[in-house]
């Protein structure tokens, strides 16, 4: 893979924006002397005398209070930054709105949205699909934007060279200093402390910040961060390209595995890999223990005559083997990460990833916002265009004088985070193992590097999550509710470092409750590289499992 500023690569589909995982308990870990003192509670001053709000290149255009109904009692400010003409002609301007609170806990949060953006989502906090509470409800002030086009806009705003910037990484810091303003003259004075979240793209522009903002934020919680998105956007096209030669029907890339087969494929998985843990509950707890066990050609039944559904041919396993490994160029240069061996290929996620959005909104992306220049070959033949040049396009400057691995991505050397630590300032990053567009398997490699470059101290202000069996920010057979957010702030601000988070099944989540786990079943999400182990005991308490390193062997215990 070339050496490159790494960076975030945005989900593309607007059906992705904001899911993940919500919230419920941390254990007890070893406290240490806090470096941000805990913010404390304001009142809201005022609210429609907002819209004299004066900022530079701002209008403000609406200021209005709403009365506790399903949110608590806030204003709604709205209003467009740096509205300007495009050098393609259109009109541009960054779009936003915040939500300040009336009984406001002191605290504010850049809410990163998902999908290519270009709507202002409601600016609540629910960066997450399962969410017991939003960020409103918890008392934050939040912004949230549309990173400086329309939706309108999501198909031509790379002919824009400060659109495809503010889009990367310009619209955090534009909006930044703006709303610790609006804060102070709202309240009266300014956030005590600032937060900056999101799942999916909101994760990417939570890990740009990180890097871009680290001075202006004391806590940052991205959550399936695509932080190398131009990346996984080529990769996921070459990706299209291998499933479609296996296709019965050529362009159906349905076709190319059914649901019956990835049931196939999940079977030999959890025979493999299930009882690493030493229990056997449709999780597994170790997907890179499992990588080294399980091999699809062996382990995944061989058709020895027609497809039926209960087997694969040699050439859907070679193509499946290439994609866990991570696609290459035709030179043998691999594009991206390789991905965890998981139960999650039966989820939903998982084909409309690969299946759909891989030749519907990868290509637009990659062809209007990472080239160097627009390439409209690139939407219209996905199947057929040259994936070694697109790999070759993202890091190659061109309409905005950066290329797209630069404007996508945190500034400089991904392992650089010295003013993060020395401000005092904390990172947790969660990730699904069963994620089908971001490699947890890329976080795991950015987290090593990191902790490498620190002399293996990197968690004393960075820590990472691996949620097995979730799929892109949320769902899958898998335990995804965990109060990450609360785990975020008793960290910064009470010096409670998280040694692991608690995480429960939702019943609302079809996939889990379908997989066999019960509504409010806990898992322990422990601190990467460690895994969760059974111990013993109720298998539906977090309190049976203890975080151990990653060893052993298949195992059928449970």
């Amino acid at each position: 893979m070339k050496s490159a500023p790494r960076g975030a690569f945005a989900a593309i589909a607007a059906a992705a924006l904001l899911l993940g995982a919500p919230l419920s308990a941390t254990a007890a870990p070893p406290k240490s002397a806090p470096a941000v003192a805990p913010a404390t509670p304001g009142a809201l001053l005022e609210c429609e005398s907002l819209t004299g709000f004066a900022f530079e290149a701002t209008r403000i255009t609406t200021a209005t209070f709403v009365p506790e109904g399903a949110q608590p009692a806030h204003c709604r400010v709205t209003g467009q930054t740096n509205e300007r003409i495009g050098e393609d002609g259109q009109r541009y301007a960054i779009g936003w709105e915040m939500r300040l609170p009336a009984e406001w806990a002191g605290r504010y949060l850049y809410q990163g949205n998902g999908g290519i953006d270009g709507s202002v989502a409601p600016a609540l906090g629910n960066f997450t699909g399962g969410q017991e509470q939003s960020g409103l409800a918890m008392g934050f002030a939040i912004i949230s934007s549309d990173a400086g086009h329309t939706a309108a806009q999501n198909g031509s705003f790379g002919n824009d060279g400060q659109a495809r910037l503010d889009f990367g990484y310009n619209t955090a810091v534009t909006l930044t200093p703006l709303a610790k303003a609006l804060i102070a003259e709202a309240y009266g004075r300014g956030p005590d402390t600032s937060y900056f979240a999101g799942g999916s793209n909101g994760g990417r522009h939570t890990m740009v910040a990180a890097t871009r903002l680290a001075d202006e934020y004391d806590g940052f919680l991205p959550v399936a961060p695509g932080f190398n998105l131009p990346q996984a956007a080529v990769a996921q096209i070459a990706e299209a390209q291998l499933f479609n030669t296996v296709a019965t029907v050529p362009g159906n890339l349905n076709s190319a595995i059914t649901p019956a087969e990835r049931a196939v494929i999940k079977a030999g998985i959890l025979e493999r890999c299930d009882g690493i843990d030493r229990l056997r509950d449709g999780l597994v707890q170790d997907s890179e223990r499992c990588a080294k066990f399980f091999d699809i050609h062996r382990d995944v039944p061989t058709c020895e005559g027609e497809r039926d559904g209960t087997c694969l041919t040699v050439a859907q396993k070679d193509v499946l083997a290439q994609v866990y490994a991570g696609v290459t160029t035709s030179t043998g240069e691999q594009i991206y990460e390789s991905f965890p061996v998981d139960a999650g290929i039966t989820n939903g996620d998982w084909a409309t990833w690969n299946l759909f959005i891989s030749v519907a909104l990868d290509p637009l992306a990659a062809g209007t916002v990472f080239m160097p220049y627009p390439d409209s070959s690139i939407v219209a033949s996905p199947l057929t265009a040259d994936i070694d040049a697109m790999e070759a396009g993202i890091y190659e400057a061109g309409l905005s004088g950066q290329s797209a691995m630069q404007f996508m991505t945190p500034l400089g050397d991904d392992t650089d985070y010295d003013t993060l630590r020395d401000t005092g300032a904390k990172m947790i990053v969660l990730h699904g193992a069963s994620d089908a567009v971001f490699s947890a398997d890329d976080t795991a490699r950015w987290f090593t590097a990191v902790d490498k470059a620190y002399k293996n101290k990197a968690e004393e202000f960075i820590r990472y999550f691996q949620v097995p069996g979730m799929a892109h920010v949320s769902g899958g057979a898998s335990t995804d509710k965990v109060d990450a957010l609360g785990a975020l702030i008793d960290w910064v601000e009470n010096g409670v470092a998280p040694d692991r988070l608690i995480a429960e099944a939702r019943g609302d989540n079809a996939e889990a409750m379908a997989a066999g786990l019960t509504a409010g079943a806990e898992r322990p999400l422990c601190v990467y590289p460690l895994v969760a182990r059974y111990v013993g005991g109720d298998v539906n308490s977090a309190d049976s499992f203890a975080c151990k390193p990653s060893s052993g062997g298949p195992n059928t215990a449970g």
